[in-house]
């Protein structure tokens, strides 16, 4: 199985070719976000924030077993609860996203939202770290998000790895998994969709492996629909190639894939049971040799490494020696677990 949990809506797509994307990207579930950026929707504006919602709806109705829509609201309205309350238990929507933009996530107003999400049970994927157009990222810090823990209720995602603050969006998701909670209960997990750059990639996931494991990352693709389904499969790609990189196991990258989401949706049976073998390597390697869907093998693949033999490459070669035993499961598995021994 593989779940794409980070997909947004325009209000220009439709369920036909929503499905027909995901159909030729080998995605079997997509998590479908309310339009906020595109054609009359707006953060600023909660009422295009209603439609918005209702457009999803509309998309996902008749899907549910391969469409999740996740509801939009601005946390600063002051009708943003009831918004919420009705996209979910009216319209049939099953999560939400939220966009700090103006906002901090511990200001007293916007936590009766908050509590809602919680109330109901909710997963919640949260923006963290750098906005790519230019807008401010300072409302965005991954440990600001802490204050969710007022809201157990709520499961909580933060998108990019909140990079460039990935040490912090680690550290959020560690607090759980140090003081013994089972992975698919922990409050936080990380979505990563690609916020850092290329060139930072294979460091910042390596990072989150070697600390976190595969338990607490999912697979997102961060595309727009609506889009051919080679856009999805060339994101794809990035993923495949930093697992090739980092030489991880069927099993860690299968919970990534799917594992990890599933058990944040609550899907019936969510378990990171194993598809067939091989099943994503033939996904990467069509797109490769251009047996794939039209036109993956036009895709420019924005994580090129260098070759073997440049220094870069031997650096690499090197890292992956030392932390490859850990990345299999993650430090907290490992032989020397840290007890939760701060203040």
């Amino acid at each position: 199985m593989v779940i794409d949990a980070h997909l947004h809506c325009t209000g220009r797509e439709k369920s036909a070719e929503v499905l027909r994307s995901l159909d030729e990207a080998q995605i079997d579930i997509g998590v479908l976000l309310a339009p906020f950026l595109n054609d009359g929707y707006s953060l600023d504006d909660a009422a295009s924030l209603r439609r918005a919602n209702e457009h999803l709806a509309q998309l996902v109705r008749g899907h549910a077993d391969r469409l999740v829509g996740f509801a939009v609201v601005d946390p600063r309205d002051p009708h943003a609860a009831d918004d919420l309350r009705h996209a979910v238990e009216t319209l049939g929507l099953r999560g939400v996203k939220m966009v700090p933009t103006g906002w901090y996530p511990y200001d007293e107003k916007v936590q009766p939202v908050f509590a809602v999400a919680s109330e109901l049970r909710l997963p919640v994927l949260f923006h963290s770290g750098i906005f790519i157009d230019g807008r401010s990222g300072r409302f965005c810090r991954p440990a600001f998000f802490e204050v969710m823990r007022d809201h157990p209720g709520a499961r909580v995602a933060l998108a990019h790895v909140g990079w460039p603050w990935t040490d912090e969006a680690i550290a959020v998701g560690l607090i759980d998994r140090i003081h013994g909670v089972p992975p698919d209960e922990a409050q936080f997990r990380l979505d990563i969709s690609f916020g850092p750059p290329p060139p930072y990639r294979l460091e910042v996931l390596s990072r989150a492996l070697e600390v976190l494991g595969p338990e607490s990352l999912q697979f997102g693709s961060d595309c727009f629909l609506p889009c051919p389904g080679h856009e999805i499969a060339g994101r794809m790609r990035w993923v495949h190639e930093l697992f090739d990189e980092l030489q991880l196991d069927a099993a860690a990258r299968e919970r990534i894939w799917s594992g990890t989401a599933a058990a944040w949706l609550r899907l019936p049976g969510a378990s990171p049971a194993a598809d067939a073998p091989g099943r994503h390597e033939r996904i990467a390697e069509e797109a490769t040799q251009g047996t794939g869907p039209p036109g993956t093998a036009d895709i420019a693949l924005s994580t090129s490494f260098t070759s073997p033999d440049t220094p870069q490459a031997a650096a690499r070669a090197c890292r992956r020696a030392v932390v490859r035993p850990a990345l299999r499961a993650g430090w907290l598995n490992g032989p020397r677990r840290m007890a939760p021994l701060c203040c």
